[in-house]
């Protein structure tokens, strides 16, 4: 029986640093995008409930498959076991790529 992947991927959204479990990703049908689809959050088997995780948990509640622009991402992990997903505050020396990323033209190397 094929093993089943566990992708963690962390990027930035509006200041903040995601961390999401996911169970397909791949270079995205919009170009300067990464496709994560089979999302994974953890399962409500105790009283204890945390905050951070309920909050990203709302956040993609209904989503099937989502896009992230490629300069935001920080990080992404083929992981054995999957964790807590959570949204924090940026720690240390993390920016995100200052330069557009241009789709080529359909004329280079044409002398003008």
């Amino acid at each position: 029986m094929p093993a089943k992947h566990i992708y963690k991927i962390q990027f930035i959204n509006q200041g903040q640093v995601y961390e999401i479990f996911a169970g397909g990703i791949r270079q995205g049908e919009l170009f300067g995008f990464l496709e994560v689809e089979k999302l994974v959050f953890g399962e409500r088997t105790t009283v204890v409930v945390d905050p951070s995780e309920e909050r990203i948990k709302t956040e993609f509640s209904g989503v099937r498959r989502t896009f992230i622009p490629l300069h935001s991402v920080i990080r992404i992990d083929e992981v054995e076991k999957q964790g807590i997903s959570k949204i924090s505050k940026p720690e240390g020396n993390i920016a995100q790529f200052p330069v557009p990323v241009y789709a080529p033209s359909g004329d280079q190397g044409k002398k003008r």
